[in-house]
């Protein structure tokens, strides 16, 4: 691959001279297959779009006037344009899903980038265990998934226990026990910590699991059946009588899960893909079919839909433009499958063009299949997925617009100017300690009618008297509004000087624009603390040293008897305390702010005190690592930053410490 054009960067909104700079890289592209990025003035990634022809493709969004239309609102920031040309369209096809996922451009569709499917692991030991496992994967033991979901998991985890009693203690809990435990009694495990069994027939249960779980599920009906054949000739009715419960058991599950073609050929692995648009929103619903079950769905809701098909509507290189479902879908697929993890079958809502199946199979080394007009039971799945794309849609436009309604019923509440309610951002701050101990400050950001976790922050307070909270309140609204308030002052100083012209030299109006200052979180539209008048008088007196606008901060004030819903609302700016009301929706907004605060400070400040006091619960977390083992690293490496930074050898020295088991540790704390 080859990037034939980056033109110069601009530091304006594109002026003619810049626009004819433009025109003249778009006359000089190839006419090959490649990817384009669109840039604007701020050199922020508007637009990336492959095209089998980037010359005839790139030309025809400046070759007519796209007026006022979402095209032609983003025509209009174009200042650069970057290519590549590819060697086929299929490369295209993946290099352009790479750069949407690493660059997440305002116009393209973008689906959040969940790396978080649990795994079933049957862990490597004399007698196995199956577990839940959420992370990434090694060679040393054996996983299956990915599940949709943490239920799907332990759904199948359940099924394990009730037909092939695999057990599931940690290696600490199997090493010493004396007797069975509860789960033997309800014949969920057939006692290897006690040897009730034999290593040879345990571990034949766990081969019949593993080859269930990868779809040989007639296989293992056939094994069974002549182990209990086999028991019954031997005169061991009782052991005859557990495998037919087995058998049993197993035909159950096969009849409710299984999924079969017209040809009654059991399907293994597939991936059933609905999708459904509407109100400017989308939502693609993905079940999961592993080793012939069907382990659950989970639902995808990607962002800029409207503006993405737009523009792509407006230059797209075929007479008629494609529906909305489809460009979503495609979106989806290429980005959900782009790094692997494709199964073999994909049983779609509508037809997506063939290249991109082609893309996939030749990315992933398999050989994949889609089909969009399935015949029963394939049928029956696929109604089943598109219902339920229907319905958590519908879902998240009725929670989006009841949060729409709560945004707006706070801004007339306290009478704030909001030029648009998707951007009114508030920030709110909730101090937490016990008795003084591990003070921690939260901030929680509330923006576009929804709370932002990727923007929450905590503060490590310090330096204080011990359970002082207005100091505490002090401190951390000085540290996350003082940089932005030098910021500022120096904006405002520069337009100053600039706007402030020498004798007879005249200013132009494009000369006097400023840029806002790039990197920094912008001011709040309002500012909350979980406080009365004197959190508040606090909050007052840091925006005024940093010279900021009083009218932002608003203090969360307890009613009477502290009861929820008689909460008054506390202005530093002087006005009058306000009481919304029990059923106020801002009042319910304030409220779900003000908890989500106050739950954020709280978990963090127990993390931190028992980072302080046990040495970090991470080791905590690690399979086989008890107390008396915690307090031997502990005391060897002299605190979890040391043991974190030892090596897998340093960590075998420890008394009680396998080399398997450094391994495991190694692994946790990187």
């Amino acid at each position: 691959m080859t990037d034939v054009v980056d033109a110069p960067l601009e530091d304006a909104p594109p002026d003619d001279a810049a626009r004819e700079r433009l025109l003249t890289d778009v006359a000089a592209l190839p006419g090959l297959p490649g990817v384009y990025r669109y840039f604007d003035a701020q050199d922020a990634v508007l637009y990336v779009g492959k095209a089998r022809d980037l010359k005839k493709r790139v030309s025809s969004y400046f070759q007519k006037n796209h007026g006022g239309t979402r095209i032609g609102h983003m025509i209009g920031k174009i200042v650069r344009l970057q290519t590549t040309v590819v060697r086929s369209e299929a490369e295209a096809l993946l290099l352009e899903n790479n750069l949407i996922k690493t660059l997440k451009p305002r116009y393209n569709i973008l689906f959040r980038d969940d790396k978080s499917y649990p795994y079933l692991k049957i862990v490597s030991h004399e007698f196995p265990r199956v577990a839940y496992y959420r992370g990434s994967v090694d060679k040393k033991h054996r996983y299956f998934g990915p599940y949709p979901s943490a239920w799907a998991v332990k759904e199948s985890i359940h099924l394990l226990q009730k037909v092939f009693k695999l057990r599931t203690c940690e290696d600490t809990v199997f090493n010493n026990r004396t007797r069975p435990c509860l789960l033997y009694q309800i014949k969920r495990c057939s006692g290897p910590c006690v040897d009730y069994v034999s290593r040879e027939d345990y571990a034949q249960d766990v081969s019949h699991a593993e080859r269930f779980l990868l779809g040989e599920q007639q296989e293992v009906m056939d094994a069974l059946q002549s182990q209990m054949m086999a028991r019954a000739e031997a005169l061991e009715f009782e052991q005859a009588a557990e495998i037919r419960n087995q058998l049993g058991a197993l035909s159950r599950v096969l009849h409710q899960q299984s999924v079969e073609d017209n040809t009654g050929v059991t399907t293994k692995d597939a991936d059933i893909l609905a999708v459904k648009v509407q109100g400017g929103r989308a939502c693609v619903n993905l079940a999961m079919v592993r080793g012939g079950r069907h382990l659950g769905d989970r639902p995808y809701f990607p962002t800029h839909v409207d503006d993405a098909t737009a523009i792509e509507d407006g230059t797209e290189e075929r007479e008629m433009p494609k529906a909305p479902e489809i460009r979503v879908l495609e979106a989806f697929i290429a980005q959900h499958y782009l790094e692997g993890g494709v199964p073999p079958l994909l049983v779609l809502s509508h037809p997506v063009d063939r290249a991109l199946i082609e893309a996939l199979s030749e990315q992933s080394g398999i050989r994949i299949a889609a089909q969009h007009q399935p015949r029963e039971p394939r049928r029956a799945w696929l109604d089943m997925c598109v219902r339920g794309a229907e319905i958590k849609l519908a879902q998240l436009l009725a929670e989006e617009g009841s949060q729409q309604a709560r945004t707006r019923a706070l801004v007339e509440a306290l009478d704030i100017e909001a030029d648009d309610l998707d951007t009114f951002r508030i920030e709110c701050f909730d101090i937490s300690h016990t008795a003084g101990e591990s003070t921690q400050a939260s901030c929680v950001v509330f923006e576009n009618h929804k709370m932002q976790n990727s923007q929450y922050r905590r503060y490590n307070i310090e330096g204080i008297t011990g359970g002082d909270d207005y100091a505490a309140m002090r401190q951390v609204l000085t540290r996350r509004y003082g940089k932005i308030a030098s910021a500022l002052a120096e904006q405002a100083n520069a337009i100053q000087a600039i706007s402030t012209p020498a004798d007879g030299e005249q200013i132009s109006t494009e000369a006097a624009a400023v840029a806002p200052p790039r990197n920094l979180a912008r001011l709040p539209d309002l500012v909350l603390v979980d406080g009365g008048k004197g959190q508040v008088s606090m909050a007052r007196a840091v925006f005024e040293e940093l010279g900021l606008d009083l009218g932002l901060i608003v203090g969360v004030e307890k009613g009477e008897g502290r009861k929820v819903g008689l909460e008054e609302l506390v202005f530093a700016d002087g006005r009058e305390k306000v009481y919304l009301g029990r059923d106020s929706a801002a009042l319910m907004l304030v409220a779900q702010i003000r908890d989500e605060a106050h739950r954020f400070a709280i978990t963090g400040m127990r993390a931190r005190r028992a980072s302080v006091r046990t040495g970090g619960s991470r080791l905590e977390d690690i399979a086989g690592i008890g107390p008396k083992k915690r307090a031997k690293l502990l005391q060897r490496f002299g605190g979890v930053r040391g043991v974190a930074s030892a090596s897998v050898e340093d960590l075998a020295t420890v008394e009680g410490v396998s080399h398997e088991l450094a391994e495991e540790i190694y692994r946790a704390l990187h």
